[in-house]
């Protein structure tokens, strides 16, 4: 509940004319400042802080303790990993349709456009989308009620709206994501043509930690590695906020998605181009393709006779 703070409000301003407030200035008596004797001094810091020397209540005042074990359990959840234990709500996973800046054959990865118009749905991208919204529909993903998790990037957004029109969705249901999903930063490659992206991901192979080559007009440029870590802080909010949903993730681009399925498969993340998304692709991420969690060594020993163990 929002509280707002109680403010005096100020004093009515009144009129005091020249005269009256010379008479008062002249019949305000002098002030005139007491000594203060050391031992009321004392006395009264004793009275202040007498409380809290007083003995404790009787143990029978108490309540009982309760034991540890029958205390409730925290509500948290723990850390969020990847490939994860479980999840708790099911995901579907859509690429938004073909951009503006796409369907010219330009990447366009800057974030300082990501709302400009020219980063929306192109023509065959709306369709894309529409596509991708009657696909839901069809297999039913909404029926329950869903919640639409769209980048803030503009053709994400448009695509988050034609999903909850066509599927019946309040729009208080789309949460507009401002970073984890932003299209993946490819540095010197922006405003390269589109095909040079293959470049990419043959350095991704490589290795998950090699980035593009920098640029200073504000691309950043990321590694699979930066990506893995933005789309597992998502994965975390989701599974913390929500429990037995349905979220619905819209990425601007393939790359967010096949890195979040590789990490939720435990594919190696130099293979996440195998997983690649076309514009407006709807898939469902099935919970059976998590690999069975397997404890670590220290988890399994146990010793009989401590201190003494082998």
């Amino acid at each position: 509940m929002l509280v707002t703070p109680f403010k005096t409000p100020p004093p009515t301003p009144t009129t005091v004319s020249a005269a009256a407030s010379s008479s008062n200035h002249r019949q305000n008596p002098q002030i005139h400042l007491q000594s203060v004797d050391r031992r009321h001094i004392l006395a009264s810091l004793a009275a202040s802080i007498a409380p809290f020397f007083a003995p404790p209540p009787p143990l029978e005042s108490h309540p009982p303790l309760l034991p540890i074990s029958l205390l409730p359990s925290a509500a948290a959840r723990g850390l969020f990993q990847m490939p994860p234990v479980r999840l708790s709500n099911r995901y579907y996973l859509v690429r938004a349709g073909e951009s503006e800046f796409e369907s010219l054959g330009i990447i366009n990865t800057n974030p300082v456009a990501k709302t400009s118009v020219d980063n929306g749905l192109s023509d065959i991208g709306k369709k894309q989308a529409v596509r991708a919204a009657l696909r839901l529909k069809e297999i039913g993903a909404c029926e329950n009620s869903c919640w639409i998790w769209p980048s803030i990037t503009q053709r994400s957004y448009q695509a988050a709206e034609i999903i909850a029109a066509i599927n019946g969705v309040n729009r208080s249901n789309i949460v507009p994501e401002y970073s984890f999903l932003d299209a993946r930063g490819l540095g010197a490659y922006e405003g390269k043509p589109l095909q040079s992206v293959s470049e990419i991901y043959a350095l991704d192979g490589v290795s998950t930690n090699i980035k593009p080559p920098p640029i200073n007009d504000g691309t950043p440029n990321e590694s699979v590695a930066d990506v893995f870590v933005r789309v597992t802080q998502l994965m975390s909010i989701l599974e913390t906020q929500y429990s037995e949903d349905t979220v619905i993730i819209v990425s601007p681009d393939s790359d967010n998605l096949t890195i979040l399925q590789a990490g939720l498969v435990g594919l190696d993340l130099r293979r996440h181009n195998e997983l690649s998304f076309e514009p407006g692709e709807v898939r469902f991420f099935d919970p059976s393709s998590i690999p069975t969690y397997k404890q670590p060594a220290s988890a399994l020993y146990k010793c009989l006779n401590p201190p003494s163990c082998t």
